[in-house]
């Protein structure tokens, strides 16, 4: 399956309005004009939008969307979901006009995150006009590499790295499992990288744990560390808890800092994410998940 990149998110939140303000005072990003206005759209690059924050019961991460290369690419997906039994649904047409692409099918992973495959999404061109100042985001050509990436809850994580492995076609970029405590029976937890058709070190990472928030975090990426600076600057002034000080991971060496959002998830805001050429990579096991700083604590 030729999976290319993590293209959208869907976020169910019990205030829109807070989304609004903190995705564009507070990540630099522009409200999506031409959208409908049922839900809060917001736009960082040549793509209609990036994320999508749907009015809902509760706060959390409702779905994923990844974006396949093609309508033969789309076909295919579909036929190899059936062979390895994956019930899906397929999205209706007032939906795929919300999300502004030709089609959608939507299935639940084994840990029963729900995402959407699709293919044909729009490009506006429209220039991208960041409210604090942020000249660009790293998406790639066209958006190409998607708007970054997202760490999902996976307590059978065995199971749930297959699907997205053998069923999906993702492929691993990296591996972790952190011990919390000095006890030898303490049984740690897992954490899988994985890596779709593009440049970008991780797309997904798969954590062995749970979330009530169905997201273990988002992340997006500018290009200089500045922006990353200023970002920081931004979340000091208004008081939003940083659940990650400032640092540069090992594995792929994004220099970032994690702050919460209004839906209860953290948001990675880095830059310097490696970029790989994935014909002459050997996915690696790293047993520690930063060279320096990233001192996290709970919100």
């Amino acid at each position: 399956m030729n999976v290319r990149s993590l293209g959208y998110v869907v976020i169910e939140s019990t205030e829109p309005q807070k989304w609004l303000d903190y995705g564009t005072q507070v990540l630099g990003l522009m409200v999506a004009p031409g959208m409908p206005d049922d839900a809060v759209y917001l736009k960082m690059d040549e793509r209609p939008f990036r994320f999508a924050v749907v009015q809902g019961a509760s706060d959390r991460l409702q779905i994923c969307g990844w974006e396949l290369q093609d309508e033969a690419d789309f076909q295919t997906a579909r036929v190899q979901l059936e062979a390895a039994g994956v019930d899906y649904i397929a999205g209706t047409e007032a939906e795929c006009q919300a999300r502004r692409v030709r089609e959608l099918l939507r299935l639940q992973d084994p840990a029963g995150n729900t995402l959407e495959l699709y293919h044909g999404a729009d490009l506006d061109y429209l220039k991208f006009v960041s409210p604090v100042g942020i000249p660009s985001f790293e998406t790639g050509f066209n958006g190409d590499m998607g708007f970054g990436h997202t760490v999902l809850p996976a307590p059978n994580l065995d199971e749930t790295h297959a699907f997205y492995r053998d069923v999906l076609g993702f492929g691993d970029s990296d591996s972790m499992h952190f011990k919390f405590s000095d006890d030898p029976a303490d049984p740690g937890l897992g954490l899988k990288f994985m890596h779709v058709n593009n440049p970008r070190h991780h797309s997904l990472a798969l954590y062995q744990g749970e979330s009530p928030v169905g997201c273990i975090h988002l992340m997006v990426e500018v290009k200089s560390v500045d922006e990353v600076g200023y970002c920081l600057d931004r979340v000091l002034a208004r008081d939003i808890p940083v659940t990650s000080t400032l640092g540069r991971h090992t594995n792929d060496r994004m220099l970032s800092f994690y702050m919460l959002t209004p839906a209860g998830f953290p948001m990675e805001f880095g830059c310097e994410g490696l970029q790989i050429d994935w014909a002459n990579f050997k996915p690696t096991k790293s047993a520690l998940p930063s060279i320096w700083g990233h001192k996290f604590a709970a919100p």
